[in-house]
């Protein structure tokens, strides 16, 4: 049985100190591996956290107070033409419900975009909340409709 007095470190995860100054031989004499000169061969030697030599440190280069528009940023599920191809036959409507129901998409953020990515060849009449440039001339290039919804 395994008692606390038994425990003993891994064997070659503890080290000796360092013995500094102790002459040329160690190879931590005379400067004790501190160098010459400059700020770490004097007293402490230390500099503080965030010092990054003179330069200009990152918390006073990051702007402090500014616009931000995270809280009313707009978050789309989107769906690429691709996935419309493979997924509806031709002269079907594309809407959000049936979009949720074939599992496309996992769940409404603030809308449906549909993307360009992937070509079109079937006609579609796509109901969604937004549209990329791309994806709205392939839709009717194709010979279907892209209607905008707004909730």
């Amino acid at each position: 049985m395994l008692n606390i007095g038994d425990l003993k470190p891994t064997p070659g995860s503890r080290h000796s100190k360092k013995r500094l100054g102790r002459g040329p031989g160690t190879g931590l004499g005379k400067t004790s591996g501190r160098g010459h000169k400059g700020q770490g061969s004097r007293g402490k030697g230390k500099v503080r956290p965030a010092f990054e030599g003179g330069q200009t440190p990152l918390y006073r280069r990051t702007p402090k107070f500014g616009f931000s528009n995270v809280p009313f940023k707009k978050i789309f599920s989107e769906v690429n033409l691709s996935v419309l191809e493979e997924k509806f036959e031709a002269n079907e409507e594309v809407t959000i419900e049936k979009l949720l129901e074939r599992r496309i998409i996992k769940k409404v953020n603030d809308g449906v975009k549909i993307l360009g990515n992937g070509e079109l060849t079937k006609s579609l009449v796509v109901k969604a909340n937004a549209f990329s440039a791309s994806a709205k001339s392939k839709i009717e290039a194709a010979g279907g409709k892209a209607e905008v919804i707004n909730d």
